[in-house]
């Protein structure tokens, strides 16, 4: 004979499974770290690209200079490429830089190079915005701002240290690199262009700053990075 009980009720058996279940879904929420596959890593508390696990906890990023779509005539043409490298240990970023198609009669000009804001080349190098400036400070500490590097014979060759950043929310994947038509004063021009982006003229060339592999930093590093200094 059937056991009829009141419509709604809930036997002793259904409330013991929704208590399982109820601490089940509370496990998952608060450790999902757990519950990651294993080539996803972590980095206080923040997700990293599975690119960090692959090389051995460093970021390599690549940035392939064209002159700017929106350049005048007249002025440079500038070809080359820009490769990061960040340790997650070590922090400090790396950077080489690759250029040429520089004017190489007469007295070469030092040239200024930015990372600026947006990774957007729908107008030429002039849609990157500013500098990228995340802290909101007066230039040149912007965490991007490279400095002057003279050209020889037409080329820019250059291996330095940046306070800008691979990891994290800060990340410059995705921004904009610009070699400009002048040199960077510094901040020190007295006027409020100093301050923005250091007078340095108008935008030669461009790229946008994408993850890569090991290979290129690699090759260019064995070739001449241990022989560079900065300009």
């Amino acid at each position: 004979m059937a056991i009829m009980r009141p419509h709604g009720s809930v036997s002793v058996l259904e409330i013991a499974l929704l208590v399982l279940l109820a601490g089940f879904q509370q496990c998952v929420s608060t450790h999902t770290d757990t519950l990651l596959p294993p080539e996803v890593s972590q980095h206080n508390g923040a997700l990293l690209p599975p690119e960090v696990s692959q090389h051995n906890g460093t970021l390599y990023g690549v940035c392939k200079v064209r002159p700017s779509s929106s350049l005048p005539d007249g002025l440079p043409k500038i070809y080359g490429q820009v490769l990061l490298k960040q340790d997650l240990s070590q922090g400090k970023l790396q950077v080489l830089l690759s250029f040429s198609g520089f004017p190489t009669e007469g007295s070469p000009v030092s040239r200024a190079v930015h990372i600026h804001q947006y990774g957007d080349l729908s107008r030429g190098c002039d849609s990157t915005g500013g500098h990228y400036n995340p802290y909101g400070v007066d230039h040149p500490n912007h965490p991007g701002d490279f400095g002057n590097f003279l050209p020889q014979q037409g080329k820019i060759s250059a291996l330095i240290e940046s306070d800008a950043t691979l990891f994290g929310g800060l990340s410059v994947f995705g921004r904009s690199v610009v070699i400009h038509e002048r040199i960077d004063d510094l901040g020190l021009g007295g006027d409020t262009g100093s301050l923005l982006h250091g007078n340095a003229g108008r935008r030669l060339a461009c790229c946008v700053i994408g993850i890569t592999s090991s290979s290129r930093w690699d090759m260019q590093y064995k070739r001449y990075g241990r022989h560079l200094g900065r300009n």
